[in-house]
């Protein structure tokens, strides 16, 4: 987990070197880079989830429901947004 936070953070300041940069290289593997981060994000905020579950943390009032929908939720988005990415980059060139 810790892990893929930091990886987000690398991956954040690719992102904005290549805003500057302007390298089409570089938004590849930086496509690339983000589909791996959140897929394996995917799969850590699911196993977080399923212990939140079992131990019984925030599910009598329904905040276990709310809280993983929308963490799932966001690795979903970006994840489909780096894959468009992935795919739309080499249309460009």
């Amino acid at each position: 987990g810790s892990f893929l936070t930091m990886a987000i953070i690398g991956l954040f300041i690719a992102m904005i070197v290549n805003l500057f940069w302007a390298n089409s290289t570089l938004e590849w593997i930086v496509s690339i880079a983000g589909v791996i981060i959140f897929v394996g994000l995917t799969a850590w905020d699911t196993q977080k989830i399923k212990q939140w579950a079992e131990s019984g943390i925030g599910a009598t009032d329904g905040r276990l429901a709310t809280i993983g929908a929308l963490t799932l939720y966001l690795d979903f988005i970006n994840l489909f947004l780096f894959l468009l990415r992935f795919f739309g980059a080499s249309s460009r060139d």
